[in-house]
């Protein structure tokens, strides 16, 4: 009888060992995703819902790391510094690779050090003011600083993003003078906007939605294609005249240029069966992210990242662009 009980124990532990090969396992030992940005910020938010659910389908611990500074180079570089096994990985917006290094740069090639293993979802870009800032739409707001030239700042949740990119681009096209203020990360320059001593921001949807709810900011505009559902009157900056003003970022999971293509593939398997999850398309509905729902390959994802740094160089052109 007890040998029967030990055979029928090693025959169980054979088929989990089984199960977990022929899964989604793509690391024999912990997994570390790095966050380029401070705890409590939209990438930050992301990487934890993900990784709650990659945990579970890889069978391994998985620890959020978070290293924010230099516009997401300092996480990148530490990344770069591991080994290509997939056991350290970059959790952040594509905005790291296809924005910033266009002002900032990190001592890596966005085209060559690394490799999107993922898109998994968007976040919109909003217009938001400060509770006591008299303007109540982005029409009245940008009135409001043609009136007030040179004494309206616009806070960005870091130099080089999108969050700069807009401000910029409302200046020139409406003709005002938004005096750019950059902080490291959202819930630095949303403190600051929500104290009334910065009027105001272009934020990720993600960490300004539960203020804008709260009462706690004001939603001007949506700086995207669409409307978005939950502010079904707030027209996008497109509809007011601005078009240029179209910004929506997808998150992501990112990882070094050496990791070999089968490891690739095993990652990017594991990170679509998460983004499938009932479990993480509820909590991103939860906190305002838009799941990616058109599946992108690697070499996809990899053209995708091209296009948009390559429209972005354009912008920083454009625009004059440049570190404060």
């Amino acid at each position: 009888m007890k040998r029967l009980s030990f055979i029928k124990a090693v025959a169980l532990a054979a088929a989990g060992v089984l199960y977990t090969q022929s899964g989604f396992a793509f690391s024999d030992k912990p997994v570390k995703l790095i966050v380029p940005a401070p705890a409590g910020g939209t990438a930050d938010v992301f990487a934890r819902i993900i990784g709650e659910q990659l945990a579970k389908e890889i069978q391994q611990p998985v620890v959020v790391d978070n290293k924010p500074g230099a516009g997401g180079a300092i996480a990148i570089k530490y990344m770069l510094s591991q080994p290509a096994d997939g056991a350290s990985l970059v959790v952040a917006a594509s905005n790291v690779l296809t924005e910033v290094p266009h002002v900032l740069k990190g001592g890596f090639d966005p085209l060559k050090d690394v490799k999107p293993a993922a898109e998994m979802a968007r976040s919109l870009m909003l217009f938001i003011a400060a509770p006591r800032f008299p303007a109540k739409d982005a029409k009245e707001a940008i009135a409001y600083v043609k009136a007030h030239p040179g004494t309206v700042s616009v806070a960005s949740y870091s130099q080089g993003t999108s969050s700069q990119y807009a401000g910029a681009i409302l200046n020139k096209k409406a003709g005002i003078d938004m005096q750019h203020v950059p902080f490291p990360g959202s819930s630095a320059a949303l403190a600051q906007v929500m104290g009334n001593q910065i009027p105001l921001m272009f934020d990720g949807s993600v960490t300004a939605k539960p203020m804008i709810a709260a009462g706690k900011v004001r939603l001007l505009g949506v700086a995207s294609k669409t409307r978005m559902p939950e502010y079904p009157n707030v027209p996008t900056m497109a509809e007011i005249g601005y078009p240029e003003l179209n910004f929506s970022n997808w998150m992501g999971v990112i990882a070094s240029a050496k990791t070999p293509r089968p490891l690739l593939e095993k990652i990017h398997a594991a990170l679509e069966k998460v983004n499938a999850s009932a479990a993480v398309l509820e909590r991103y509905r939860g906190v305002g992210f838009e799941p990616v729902k058109e599946r992108r390959t690697l070499d996809q994802s990899e053209a995708d990242v091209r296009a948009e740094f390559d429209r972005n160089a354009q912008i920083v052109k454009a625009y004059g662009i440049k570190l404060d």
